[in-house]
């Protein structure tokens, strides 16, 4: 097999996960059922719901199943802004940092059809938020401020509780989407302070296709966007996926035993890796270097270097993704390097690693060794 390192893309499953969710399977039953088997799903995904709301220091009422991250930060920003136009509040102004995902950046870009003003807080060129230029754009009439606790991308970690200070001297709230922070750093929404707060099962060895929204008690409740049922307390209509839910309590049970010693295995091997680059002479930087990032990330640029050839022709000995996309036959560099200062040039020289719970030291010297035989062939 290949040497995977895309785990800011998705980590693998974590056999703990895989068994709750294989359990959960083999005994069907819908969670709102009036029977046993009914019972028996629903005290599943309750446990489930526990087992995410411990990992982040939230109540168990606090979190709401989605099918993923995208889907709860979808929530926040579009319901929250729906709720205020319902009468909940007069504020029309919502701030998102340069270097959201997509999933926080598209939803509050579109608020600008109804009748919102969205601003974009800048970064420094290590990709953290500019604070004071974030604490001058927000206004009395600031309904909501988005800034993510980490970088899916570069994996840099925003100063989370210092924003959402800022956010909530104004009297504005809060939303992050943590979906690369959760599971791999500690999170503790009381002590950050936040009103909402997305996580992804499948960024924290969990499966695909289910994530949750914390909605803090004291907060206001975001307007749902999927109607139909009752089910999560009526934030989010439809059946909730029992075994999915199983298996994303299962790895947030595992991660918050590990958190320490998944992080100090992960750096150590991210070290290795960058230390056996050198020794190769492979020439590269690594965007924000100078600042906290979640463990076991890197985001390269090898100098000189078409990234993107070098991971496809990398592909069936080391996975790893790039600093561009293709979209439409074209290649778009990332908004969040451009964001960064990066210019055309590096940003299509930046590739990203993440080393997980799983590899090993070998991985790490090999992937190293093998990066650099591709970039020497295309140099």
């Amino acid at each position: 097999m290949p040497i995977y390192l895309d785990g800011l893309s998705t980590t693998p499953l974590a056999p703990e996960a895989r068994d709750a969710m294989l359990d959960a399977w083999s005994r069907p039953g819908n969670p709102g059922s009036p029977h046993a088997a009914g019972e028996r799903a629903a005290v599943t995904v309750e446990e489930g719901r526990a087992r995410v709301a411990e990992l982040i220091g939230a109540s168990p009422a606090e979190v709401f199943f989605t099918s993923g991250a995208t889907e709860a930060d979808n929530i926040a920003i579009t319901g929250v802004a729906l709720a205020a136009l319902s009468g909940s509040s007069a504020r029309r102004r919502v701030i998102v940092s340069a270097v959201e995902h997509k999933a926080v950046l598209a939803p509050a870009l579109r608020l600008r059809d109804l009748g919102f003003v969205v601003d974009v807080a800048p970064v420094d060129a290590d990709g953290v938020v500019d604070l004071d230029a974030l604490a001058s754009l927000i206004r009395d009439d600031t309904l909501l401020v988005s800034v993510m606790a980490a970088n899916n991308e570069t994996g840099v970690r925003q100063p989370v509780a210092a924003v959402a200070a800022l956010a909530h001297e104004r009297g504005a709230l809060f939303h992050c989407d943590a979906a690369q922070a959760v599971g791999k750093v500690a999170i503790d929404v009381f002590d950050m302070d936040v009103d909402y707060l997305s996580a992804s099962s499948h960024k924290m060895y969990g499966p695909a296709g289910v994530g949750a929204l914390y909605v803090s008690a004291t907060a206001p409740r975001p307007a749902p966007l999927v109607l139909g049922g009752d089910q999560e307390r009526g934030l989010r209509a439809g059946t909730e996926p029992t075994a999915l839910v199983a298996g994303f309590g299962a790895a947030a049970a595992v991660a918050g035993m590990r958190l320490d010693r998944d992080g100090k295995h992960a750096d150590a091997l991210l070290d290795m890796f960058l230390l056996e680059l050198s020794r190769c002479d492979v020439r590269f930087t690594v965007n924000g270097d100078g600042t906290e990032r979640i463990p076991g990330a890197a985001s390269l640029v090898i100098i000189g270097s078409d990234a993107q050839s070098i991971a496809q022709s990398l592909s069936t000995e080391v996975m790893l993704s790039t600093g561009s996309a293709c979209t439409s036959g074209q290649i778009d560099t990332s908004h969040v390097l451009a964001a960064m200062g990066l210019d055309d040039r590096r940003r299509r020289s930046t590739m990203r690693v993440h080393f997980n719970r799983y590899s090993t030291e070998n991985e790490a010297v090999d992937a190293a060794r093998l990066l650099a035989k591709r970039v020497e062939l295309h140099a």
